[in-house]
């Protein structure tokens, strides 16, 4: 990785936060290497769905919680689509719902969901840490904590035909929340980096642009290590979360 302590410019920052999602992005993680090309059990699948949901439920907690810093008018209305997108409004759906139908069509509880009971300790303390890093870091960096964004199409582009042709219990309709994300992502993306083009106006605020990047991309690929520990490499579930049923274990991926 470049380095990034005396940026020159907002061109030479751009340049080293896509370096920075070419070398670090989650895509790259073994656990989505594995659930893209259908070589999980459904009961592993259950196990990412059911975990990401914890994260899912906190992305409208933390730009609530940028929105609550932000004297900016502008940026306050530009930044609320985003909480709209998540929750849904005026009777519309939003993505934590189509989050729910994914994990209600994987054979989950969406209420055993909803209560977080089966997820991760190490997930929770990666998404806390998450909305808290937005909470009370400078407000360039809780923007430039998004710009993960700018990855996402990509990471969608794969899962969504992957796990299509990869598993037989994965059917279109669930995978409408990345179908969605396609076109928000790019929007939220394209908003967030123009902002940090035009308010990083220093060296060190452009480092401090990318290190909450970096800190983002350790958030995402520290919930992966998680997942793929516990249910693939057998280290242990702890003791009250998530355990797969023997037969849903046993129902392999079409790739397998």
């Amino acid at each position: 990785m470049r380095d990034i302590t005396n940026l020159a410019s907002a061109d030479a920052m751009e340049a080293a936060l896509r370096e920075i999602g070419h070398e670090r992005y989650h895509n790259l993680h073994p656990f989505h290497r594995l659930l893209h090309t259908g070589r999980l059990s459904k009961g592993q699948v259950q196990a990412w769905a059911l975990n990401r949901y914890l994260y899912q439920s906190r992305i409208p907690r933390k730009d609530a919680a940028l929105l609550a810093r932000c004297e900016d008018a502008d940026l306050r209305r530009a930044w609320l689509v985003r909480i709209l997108d998540h929750d849904g409004n005026m009777g519309a759906e939003g993505g934590i719902v189509r989050w729910l139908h994914l994990c209600e069509g994987l054979g989950l509880d969406p209420g055993y969901v909803e209560s977080e009971a089966g997820a991760l300790p190490a997930t929770r303390f990666a998404v806390d840490a998450y909305v808290r890093f937005v909470a009370e870091r400078t407000l360039l960096e809780a923007v430039a904590s998004s710009l993960t964004e700018l990855f996402a199409p990509n990471i969608h582009n794969e899962r969504i035909p992957g796990m299509l042709a990869g598993y037989g219990f994965v059917s279109e309709d669930m995978m409408a929340y990345f179908r969605h994300r396609l076109g928000q992502a790019p929007r939220d993306a394209g908003f967030a980096l123009d902002y940090a083009k035009e308010h990083a106006d220093t060296p060190e605020k452009r480092r401090l642009v990318c290190e909450a990047l970096l800190f983002k991309c350790d958030v995402l690929w520290s919930q992966l290590d998680a997942l793929h520990h516990a249910y693939v490499l057998d280290g242990g579930i702890p003791p009250g979360r998530f355990a797969p049923a023997p037969e849903d274990l046993a129902l392999r991926g079409r790739a397998a």
